[in-house]
């Protein structure tokens, strides 16, 4: 049985994306291993595989990075491995410098258009790092794949070689009937610059029948915390922290809108295709959507949910009335996507994939 290691920087109980993929590697016949880093806020792992976490002294920045690709480097060298696969770009030099020397296939898993994240497209200095480590490794990759076909084609450009897609699909779920649903708007993911959770706190004041939960924690938590006090409405407006999938995805059941409102902050977020998006179709949550081309194909191939075109807080509470005025009428709609848009499905372009390196 060939063994593939499996590279992450997080510390892998919440990255359900790495967790599906482990265990789709593992029905195909690999022996799976994953590796990830400790921090003071992990919890005990409680994953289905083998995997070592590394306690790393720098917790953020260049020094961070440094150190966990020098782990992960030093971990691959005096340890035994078929395949290793890189989960974005913060481990692929680490983890390709090894299997140079060890003669070992590397694949890739970009996540997101790494160079271009607001937190680098204003810093030229750190971004060219990040730019020369990708035209470094990534070529010499057997194989690569992305989560949407905007940023393959990107890639496939790019670097000459073909990226495939592999989108951030949750398993199939159960259909919730809308009657059960309760004025809830829900958000779900990072509490960071650009996610547009401002923006929802203040279309609540349209929106006196409505609570907004919002799952995840983040950068601008405590400044998005303070907007929502000094409201006046605050008391309809729940943070919930991180949860856990299995809390998230029943918390998220009983909403009747979900929001993925992202702004035009550089490629990164112009090409996203959000975990929440699919989470919200499979728990038969109609959305409204930021004007972006990956996340509006979505809703226009599926008709799911409607299109925020004016990011006002009086056109957000108008597009999310209007919503959940309708959510009946998307219960027939999103039971065909949460059919299609699923882990179950998606699966067979990891076979594609990966079957050949077996």
């Amino acid at each position: 049985m060939k063994r593939i290691l499996i590279a992450v920087s997080d510390d892998l109980n919440t990255d359900q994306r790495v967790l599906r993929i482990a265990g789709s590697l593992k029905a195909m016949g690999f022996d799976v291993f994953l590796l990830g880093r400790v921090t003071s806020a992990s919890r005990p792992l409680d994953i289905d595989f083998s995997a070592k976490r590394f306690k790393l002294l720098a917790t953020k920045g260049m020094a961070f990075y440094a150190l966990l690709n020098w782990r992960l480097f030093w971990y691959l060298l005096f340890h035994k491995f078929d395949v290793v696969l890189a989960n974005d770009l913060d481990t692929l030099a680490g983890v390709s410098l090894a299997a140079r020397l060890k003669r070992r296939p590397v694949v890739y898993d970009s996540h997101e258009y790494f160079t271009e994240l607001p937190e680098l497209v204003g810093r030229p200095a750190k971004r060219k790092i990040w730019l020369k480590a990708e035209q470094m490794f990534v070529p010499h990759t057997v194989a690569a794949y992305t989560v949407c076909d905007s940023l393959a084609a990107i890639y496939s450009e790019k670097y000459g070689k073909t990226f495939g897609v592999v989108r951030n699909l949750p398993y199939r779920q159960a259909d919730t009937p809308m009657a059960d649903r309760r004025n809830v708007v829900m958000y779900q993911g990072a509490l960071n610059v650009g996610r547009g959770i401002d923006l929802m706190i203040d279309a609540m004041r349209y929106l006196s029948d409505y609570e907004l939960w919002i799952a995840g924690a983040g950068d601008v938590q405590a400044d998005l915390q303070k907007q929502s006090e000094a409201s006046g409405y605050g008391q309809r407006i729940k943070f919930l922290g991180r949860l856990s999938p299995d809390d998230l995805c029943q918390k998220t059941r009983q909403a009747k809108v979900g929001l993925s409102i992202e702004e035009d902050l550089g490629l990164n977020y112009h090409y996203a295709l959000p975990n929440k998006l699919f989470d919200y179709i499979q728990a038969r949550v109609p959305v409204v959507v930021a004007d972006l081309p990956e996340m509006r194909k979505i809703v226009d191939d599926y008709g799911v949910g409607e299109v925020l075109t004016e990011r006002t807080a009086e056109s957000l509470a108008q597009k999310i009335a209007a919503v959940a005025a309708s959510a009946t009428a998307y219960e027939p709609r999103l039971q065909q996507a949460a059919n299609q848009l699923c882990w179950e499905n998606e699966t067979a372009r990891l076979n594609e994939i990966y079957r050949p390196l077996l």
